[in-house]
Formats: structure tokens, sequence, C-alpha cells
């Protein structure tokens, strides 16, 4: 009994130092980090990149059409009773055993254009496959650096909160020996721990959205969270991070020639208008060129007796060749239903370039519209901040002195702290809707 508990306690102190070493393998990962573990461990990345390698092993088999085929075969067996022996052609009672061997090819010469538009189309094809394992990086990257930036600021708001817990702290140690001293009534006192308790709550509730905004990023990363799991705040100037000087059309324009989701939806009609010729060419005639060789090998081949192997091999030796054209004159409405199909298919990828099309524009504008909003806001708050910390400062002084009463004070307070929780708020979407910005202009993702 005391043994299998003293196994059982090394157990999870074992369990325990693995758990330790996992935090510290990732603790305070950097913007980079976190984009180079959801890039590996991402499933939808994966299944795009296998989807790729179904793209390319279809392109594999549509450009082998082209060749040649070729097979051959070889059997052995025994026959026993009345039966045809198939060297002397005649019927015979007794047990013959044979060996078959044959060989046979075909090359297409035409088959109405559908093996080459069949190649081109499995191009285009692979070439999408590319695009949407590029497109599925690019959403991935721009999801990572949204979840981070949501941490980086659920921590500021830690900061503010445990500053102004600091603030509430102090002012409530000296509003207790003025207190003491007769110097304030003791209902300032009872308002400002009232206050304190608030302040904590806050600071619970900042917390606790730091925790989910770091467990949100963990799970993007497919991460196991821990306690330890946190980022690296780079520091981010706002007075070298600028709107781009271009109009919202001219960015437009731009994210049109670059990202790969646009050209994918390109490329998806002309692999449709593929297929719209490929079905045509199911009306059209094929010719091919077939070719046999046959011989065979019989144990009982002549009165009895069997003829060496390669001999009769040799003498029953027979070749074929022939041409066989094919028409198609009525196919039970499957050649038409076939085109019907393909013509539908490229519409609907023509209407799919479109929404692709107009969701790049939508997109653009909220977050051209939404880095302006932000940025007045941040120059806005940034006023009105500096501006509350002096009557902050100045209010402390006046209820030290008896000047105002804690509820006073308490608004002065709050107003400087709402004022901060608004700047730290169109900080970080400023700096997350440049970015956004900035990746629609083609350039790298980067907090720096």
């Amino acid at each position: 009994m005391q043994r299998n508990f003293l196994l059982t306690f090394l157990l999870m102190l074992w369990m325990g130092d693995l758990t330790a070493q996992s935090s510290d393998q990732w603790g305070r990962l950097s913007l980079q980090q976190c984009v180079e573990i959801a890039l590996e461990n991402n499933l939808t990345l994966q299944r795009s990149r296998l989807n790729l390698s179904n793209n390319e092993a279809a392109m594999l088999e549509a450009q082998g059409q082209m060749i040649p085929s070729f097979s051959s075969s070889l059997s052995s067996g025994f026959r026993w009773g009345r039966s045809i022996n198939p060297v002397t052609n005649l019927f015979e009672t007794r047990r013959i055993g044979n060996v078959n061997i044959s060989a046979s090819g075909s090359v297409p010469i035409y088959a109405g254009r559908q093996i080459s538009n069949r190649i081109e189309q499995a191009k285009t094809d692979v070439e999408i496959g590319r695009l949407n394992v590029a497109a599925t990086e690019n959403d991935i990257q721009l999801n990572v650096i949204n979840l981070f930036v949501n941490v980086a600021f659920a921590k500021e708001q830690v900061n503010i909160a445990q500053s102004q817990l600091r603030t509430v702290s102090e002012q409530l140690e000296r509003t207790r020996r003025l207190v003491a001293a007769g110097s304030l009534p003791r209902a300032d006192l009872l308002d400002l721990e009232a206050q304190k308790a608030t302040t904590e709550l806050e600071l619970i509730n900042a917390a606790n959205n730091h925790r989910i905004a770091r467990l949100n990023l963990s799970q993007q990363l497919l991460l196991p969270f821990t306690d330890e799991f946190d980022i690296d705040v780079p520091d981010v100037d706002l007075e070298t991070l600028e709107m781009v000087g271009v109009s919202v059309a001219e960015i437009y324009g731009t994210a049109l020639a670059i990202l790969p989701q646009i050209k994918a939806s390109e490329l998806g009609v002309n692999s449709a208008e593929i297929g719209v010729r490929l079905a045509k060419g199911a009306f059209l005639p094929t010719l091919g060129l077939n070719a046999n060789v046959f011989s065979n090998y019989v144990d009982q081949s002549t009165f009895g007796t069997a003829d060496p192997l390669l001999r009769q091999f040799e003498n029953n030796l027979s070749q074929s060749m022939n041409m066989a054209l094919n028409i198609p004159i009525f196919s039970q409405f499957r050649n038409r239903a076939g085109l019907q199909r393909a013509r539908i298919q490229k519409r609907l990828s023509e209407i799919q370039e479109v929404e692709v099309k107009n969701q790049l524009r939508q997109d653009i504008e909220t977050a051209y519209t939404s880095a302006y909003a932000a940025r007045q806001s941040f120059e806005s708050s940034t006023k009105r901040v500096e501006a509350l910390v002096e009557s902050f400062r100045m209010a402390t002084q006046r209820f030290e002195v008896g000047g105002i009463n804690a509820v006073e004070y308490q608004v002065a307070q709050n107003n400087l702290f709402n004022a901060q929780a608004d700047l730290i708020t169109s900080k970080y979407e400023y700096v997350f809707r440049v970015k956004v910005l900035d990746f629609y202009l083609g350039r790298p993702l980067s907090l720096n």
C-alpha cells in the first residue's frame, strides 16, 4: 500500500515537471513565433496542402492520357474432361495444362481535344490549389495578429486596473489618517473603501479578460493552455505608425493584383471555361489505335506429347492491330446534360469571383474607415488623458484638504481611468487596422 502511494506521488511529481517544462517552452511568444506555430499546426492549412497534392495527382493522371497505354498478362491452369485443345483446336477428353501470355497497347489519336483540355484544366486547378494554400496562410496570419493584439490590449487593461487600485489604496490610507486626525468625515473613508472594492472587481474582470484573450490565442496555435502562456508585447511607436498615404481605390487596386484569393477566383472561371470545352468535346468522334500480341502453351499439344515451351510460344504467336472510330450519335442526353452542368459551373465561378472581389473591397473600406476613426479617437483620447491627469492631481490635493468630498474625488478618478481605457482601446484598434491595410498593400505583417 505504501509502495503504491509512493509510486503515485512520484508520478504526480513527474507529470508536474512535464507541465512546467511545457509552460516554459511556450512562455512569452513573439508575434513571429505565434505566426510560425500557427502555420505549422493549423489543420485547415494542412487540408489545403493535401487538396493541392490531390490536384497534382489529377494533373499527372491527365498528362498520362497523352502517351500510349500498355499491359500484359500471364495465366496458367488445367482442364479435365471433354474440352477443346487450344493448339490443335480439337475436342479431347483428357487433362490439358496450358500457359497463356498476352500483351496489349493502345494509342489515342484524336479525342475531340478532351485530353488536351483535361490537362489544361488540371494545370489550372493545381495553380488554384497553390493560391488557396497561400490565401489560407494569409488568413491564419491575420487571425493570429488580431488575437495577438487582443492579448496585448487586455494586458494593458490589467495594468490600468492595477494602477487604479494602487492609487485608490494609497488614497484610502491617507484618508484613514485624515479621518483619524478629524480632518475628514468618516463618510469619505467609507466611500473610498467601497471604491476600492469596486476597483478590485474591475481588476479581477480585467485579469479574466486577459486570461480569455491568451486562451483564444493558444487555441488558435493549437497549444495546450497554461497560466504561464503569454506574449512578448513589442514597443509600438505610434508616431511612426501612420495610415498609408493612398486612397481606398488605390489599396483595392493593389490588393486585386497581389492577393492569392483574387487570382484563385479568376483562375476558377478559367477552369470552368475549360470544363465547358471538355463537355463540348464529348459530342465529337474519337479515334484510337489498338495492338495485341498473344501466345500459349499446352502440355498435350500433338498426340499426347508436349512440344518445347519456347517452340510452342513461337509457333502459337499471334498479333493483331486495329483502329477504332467512335462516333457519338445518341447518349441518352448524358452529353447534353454534361454541357449544361459545365455552363452552370462557369456561371457559378463567375459569381464567386464577383463575391470575392466585393468582399475584398468591403473589407478594405471597413479597415480604412476604422483606422481613420481610431486615429482620430486616439488623438482625442490622448489630449483628454493629459487634461484629466492634471484635473485628477488637483482633485487629489483638494480632497486631502477637504475642498471636495469623496464622491467628487471618485468622479475625477473614474473620469481619468475611463479616459485611459479609451486611449488603450483606440490605440490597439488603430494599430490592427493599419496593419490590415499594410497587408492589403503586400507589406509584411509585423508590430515593429
